[in-house]
């Protein structure tokens, strides 16, 4: 049984929530603005500093909702205060990114260069590498940039983000693709000679 939903969700300074008639709550903060739309089997409160999520009844649905919609709204609030990223690597000999205003134009050794431009709210940094080392520090040759994706909306961050890593997918042989940067992809051995 998860125990998320009666956590409550705190407001940190700078941010404001508001519950509306038709079960929605924003939330507003220095990043931005968001809402959601909170079944009515879960009953929402906001109460001083914090918002607090009851079950109005012990269903096996009302106890997934439960949970679901107190970590949506956490995200939220996450989102309008600090904002969330992920962070991708473009590796490859001969792959080039490069930044055009809000899109970025990707050379990935096709025949043709793909022009990616990113949803409202959502922005991508394009950082070509000089110096090639992993996260950890581990050197990498081939490493030619770094990608980072930021936005408010957590959903939609990670979307763009496994949009721009299916352009590309890491290759299992010589480990050339987009990746996450914290990702580590197993290799397989290629086919030996007689």
């Amino acid at each position: 049984m998860s125990r998320v939903g009666k956590k409550p969700v705190e407001i940190p300074d700078g941010v404001s929530a508001k519950l509306e008639k038709d079960n929605t709550v924003i939330v507003k903060g220095p990043k931005g603005e968001l809402s959601q739309w909170v079944n009515p089997i879960i009953d929402v409160k906001i109460d001083g500093n914090s918002i607090v999520f009851t079950k109005k009844s012990e269903t096996r649905r009302t106890r997934a909702m439960h949970g679901l919609y107190r970590n949506l709204i956490a995200n939220m609030v996450t989102g309008v205060s600090t904002g969330f990223e992920k962070k991708l690597e473009v590796i490859g000999v001969g792959y080039k990114i490069e930044q055009r205003g809000r899109a970025i134009l990707f050379s990935l050794g096709y025949s043709h260069q793909i022009f990616f431009i990113p949803p409202e709210g959502v922005e991508i940094i394009a950082n070509p590498i000089a110096q090639k080392v992993y996260a950890d520090g581990t050197p990498n040759q081939y490493l030619t940039a770094t990608l980072t994706v930021k936005g408010i909306d957590k959903q939609q961050v990670g979307q763009v983000a496994a949009k721009i890593k299916r352009l590309r997918m890491p290759d299992v042989y010589k480990s050339k693709g987009i990746r996450y940067a914290d990702e580590r992809i197993h290799l397989k051995a290629g086919k030996t000679g007689a």
